[in-house]
């Protein structure tokens, strides 16, 4: 199957508790239904497969673009100072490719927003008392 010229990455931390990543494969799932067309792969930081290496190395091959998306909530040394270190080594190891890393989404203003609408819904599904 030949894949598409533009792909993104997920990019998430990780977690050793395989529960933790179905929000990341949902959106993942969410990207694939969406837009058929596009290559979509989730990568973790540590402690889960793949790792942005991988990620990138198995895309590598028939796409020209890739657009790094941080599920991070906020800019901390991860993506302030780590993922550009790896983008760029990733950059030479595979120049044919561009890659774009984007900033964390919780620092959209779009991310912001929900996350404060969804904060300010009134439950009474999860009231402890």
């Amino acid at each position: 199957m030949q894949q598409a010229q533009s792909a993104i990455i997920l990019l998430a931390h990780g977690s050793r508790d395989p529960l933790w990543r179905r929000p990341i494969e949902a959106v993942c799932a969410r990207i694939q239904s969406d837009q058929p067309h596009r290559a979509v792969r989730c990568a973790y930081l540590e402690l889960c497969t793949p790792d942005l290496a991988s990620a990138v190395g198995e895309l590598a091959d028939g796409t020209t673009q890739i657009t790094i998306v941080p599920l991070f909530l906020g800019t901390g040394r991860h993506a302030r100072e780590d993922l550009p270190r790896m983008v760029e080594e990733l950059a030479r190891a595979f120049p044919h490719l561009r890659l774009h890393l984007q900033t964390p989404v919780g620092e959209d203003e779009r991310m912001v927003a929900l996350m404060a609408h969804i904060a300010s819904e009134t439950t009474h599904e999860a009231t402890i008392r």
